[in-house]
């Protein structure tokens, strides 16, 4: 009996139900593998009857010198993969696959595991990736950030740079090249900075990118549309759109690296966000190659939906399971890259989780310090093979505890429900019903009820590219509440009617005054609970992040889902970040103060007993307060000294506070008070 035939007579009706229905290829390298020995096919697809390798000159149809080069029938091997060799070297030729079954049906793929792609991720590219490397890549080396210093500031590649004011060139605006320009400067004003002079000087440490592995929401042929990406086609390959030359596959992968490379040398780190729990379509080269094995699937065979993408990932299958430790493993190891970022974790099993950190701690040099975080939720419930843990928050004490998560319950006390955007925080109106939130907050929940972690696994936010930004959410909870903006209720959401003049946030004083004292002062109301904000966030123990844009009070206008919105409501507008360039100012200071010393990022929190509801806490030598009140807030000096007696020498001097610069020093020791304005964060330190 051959091969063939005793796969087809074993797996022919396969009970999918089953883990592993089929023999197992965990040891052999699969794709297409550039070596000295020439060139190695191999694709994992054990219900196959019979496969065709077909190799081509170009990387999809009707281009200039397109032409089939040859086929090739693939022999079996017994882990249930199809295997071809070749002598020489490939690089640069494009493939794909024929499988048939034994019921007649032929089915065309590409290669989930090619690190190489034509235009749109039709046909996958042979890549000798060595070729690909731009000048000093050898000498590429992950920034000395310690985690301690981490600030991420989140971006899209085509917000970075689409907005024509920001002084890039125009054939790199919405490309990995933007990355690269040195002294980009807002056009009319040559002594502001924009993209990577601005990071810089903006003081951020880490870049998280939103999805740059190839999608399938835009046409790389015309690149007209406008989408975040989270529609994997082919995981390990880079998007198309974002290169300035789609069509030839090595094209992308050198400007990728070329853009980790202008950011290293810039001290900044490069996190990538994944996207492994679901992809594009049902009909994917996974479920093409082996049907019904890798997405989830209800017991009547309906798929699982809860990624609300309707094609959940089965990462507890062996081999998908493999697939996404390998791909991790490679981003990091072939780009450099210093951190991933999950989307919804919370679909994605533990062991696939901790299998992803053991493979990227054994990265040499530098493999612990790359960072793993994700969201510990999921849109909805999924169908996992019984006995499988998931890493949502139910999971998260079997991860690894070098695997973070957002922390919702701190955005949330901070500025108020994220669905329902006329609900306050503590900031925002809803001092009271959050103070004692907000306490744990500041502390990584680490001493609370339901404690998340240690401070490493916590990050901590108040926007992300999700839902609305910090300053639309702050804009339509105190419009609701101030301005009487009509409200339209929804059952899992709400949003509210607010002026687009409080949104513009235009604080000249012609702006001003032509918005009325109503929305001026409305205005100034938002501008204080941003500050405060910001000042919670940087200052609480845990990993901080922000989307970019936050600190210069960034706006998409009320949308809180633009994932396909226009380039224009999601660019980074450089014009609006010179006009708030004193918060610009603030961050920067505040992020300074933050890479200052480690104890802001793990130490403990002393929360300060007060009589009403600020938030006030001492971290070391600083003492922070925050007054979201409408009345003047004071902090017996007393009541702040852990060792009152040896600091009876010592004063408390003002850094400084969101409202003013006060640096005023008062005695340690007891009869004085420290005087927090209202709508103020302020932090003095014991010297």
């Amino acid at each position: 009996m051959t091969l063939v035939n005793s796969l087809e007579n074993n797996f022919e009706q396969p009970n999918t139900r089953v883990a592993e229905p089929f023999p197992l290829c965990l040891e052999r390298p699969l794709g297409a593998v550039v070596s000295q020995s020439g060139t190695q096919f191999a694709i994992w697809a054990p219900t196959a009857e019979k496969i065709t390798l077909r190799l081509f000159s170009r990387g999809s149809k009707g281009e200039d010198g397109d032409a089939l080069i040859g086929q090739f029938l693939m022999r079996p091997e017994a882990d249930g993969s199809w295997t071809y060799d070749f002598a020489d070297n490939k690089h640069g030729l494009y493939y794909d696959f024929l499988i048939e079954r034994d019921c007649g049906s032929v089915d065309r793929v590409a290669d989930p595991w090619a690190h190489a792609a034509g235009v749109n991720g039709r046909r996958s590219m042979v890549v000798d990736l060595p070729r690909t490397d731009p000048e000093g890549w050898d000498a590429d080396r992950m920034p000395e950030v310690p985690i301690a210093q981490t600030v991420v500031w989140e971006t899209h590649v085509g917000d970075f740079s689409n907005d024509p004011a920001g002084g890039f060139p125009e054939s790199h605006r919405g490309k990995y090249l933007a990355f690269t320009d040195l002294g980009t400067t807002l056009d009319g004003h040559p002594d502001f900075p924009t993209g990577l002079s601005y990071l810089k000087k903006l003081g951020i440490t880490a870049v998280q990118l939103m999805p740059i592995y190839d999608f399938g929401s835009v046409d790389e042929t015309i690149c007209s549309r406008y989408n975040w990406g989270y529609d994997p086609v082919n995981y390990n390959v880079p998007e198309g759109s974002y290169s300035t030359n789609p069509y030839d596959g090595s094209v992308r992968i050198r400007e990728v690296k070329q853009m980790v490379q202008a950011l290293h040398n810039a001290g900044i780190k490069v996190i990538m966000d994944v996207v492994y729990n679901h992809m594009f379509s049902p009909d994917n080269w996974f479920e093409r190659i082996v049907p019904e094995y890798f997405l989830r699937r209800k017991p009547n065979g309906a798929l699982s939906n809860g990624s609300g993408c309707g094609c959940d990932m089965a990462t507890e299958r062996a081999m998908f399971r493999r697939f996404v430790v390998e791909s991790v493993a490679y981003w990091a190891r072939e780009y450099h890259l210093d951190g991933f970022r999950f989307d919804l974790m919370g679909l994605i099993d533990v062991d696939t989780m901790n299998a992803v950190r053991a493979a990227l701690d054994e990265i040499p040099d530098r493999g612990p310090s790359i960072l793993m975080y994700g969201e510990p939720w999921s849109a909805g419930a999924t169908a996992a093979l019984p006995g499988t843990v998931l890493a949502d928050k139910a999971g998260l004490p079997q991860l690894d505890n070098r695997i973070g998560h957002f922390c919702d319950t701190t955005r949330d006390a901070i500025k108020g429900h994220v669905f329902f955007s006329d609900r306050p925080g503590y900031v925002n109106g809803g001092m009271h019903e959050n103070a004692a939130s907000v306490r744990d907050a500041v502390n990584a929940w680490r001493a609370s009820k339901q404690p998340e972690g240690v401070a490493g696994q916590v990050i901590q936010y108040v926007s992300a590219h999700d839902d609305l930004t910090l300053w639309d959410k702050l804009c339509a909870s105190l419009a609701a509440k101030s301005l009487g903006s009509a409200v339209s209720e929804g059952d899992n959401e709400n949003s509210v009617d607010v002026p687009k003049a409080l949104y513009d946030a235009d604080l000249s004083e012609a702006g001003l005054a032509s918005a009325g004292s109503a929305i001026a002062g409305a205005m100034a109301t938002v501008m204080d609970a941003n500050r405060m904000a910001a000042g919670i966030v940087l200052t609480s123990a845990g990993i901080p992040f922000m989307l970019s844009g936050e600190e210069f009070a960034r706006t998409k206008y009320g949308n809180s889902d633009s994932y396909d919105s226009a380039r224009e409501l999601n660019w980074l507008d450089w014009t609006r970040a010179w006009r708030m360039r004193d918060l610009v100012e603030y961050y920067t200071k505040l992020i300074a103060l933050r890479k200052s010393s480690a104890e802001w990022f793990d130490g403990d929190r002393v929360i300060v007993s007060v009589e009403g509801d600020e938030l006030v806490f001492r971290v070391g030598d600083y003492l922070v307060a925050v007054n979201p009140g409408r009345h003047i807030g004071a902090i017996d000096v007393a009541s702040t000294a852990v060792a009152p007696v040896s600091e009876s020498s010592r004063v408390w001097c003002g850094m400084g506070s969101s409202t003013n610069a006060s640096a005023a020093c008062i005695s340690a020791g007891d009869g004085d008070y420290l005087i927090v304005p209202p709508h103020t964060f302020a932090i003095w330190r014991l010297r």
